[in-house]
């Protein structure tokens, strides 16, 4: 029995899109929650903030 196998060469924009997507989206989170009206919302940005290090002062 022989198994044959498909060589896949990823493209850069194939490997990055999904990379750059998942960071603006999680900057995002992180920014945009924080001037939200909600207090849940904003103490659970404020609790990320702190424990990833940024600014939130």
């Amino acid at each position: 029995m022989t198994t044959q196998t498909a060589a896949f060469a990823a493209s850069k924009k194939s490997v990055l899109l999904p990379i750059i997507v998942c960071a603006v989206f999680g900057l995002a989170i992180i920014f945009v929650t924080g001037h939200v009206q909600a207090e849940l919302l904003h103490d659970a940005a404020h609790d990320v903030r702190h424990a990833t290090g940024f600014p939130c002062h």
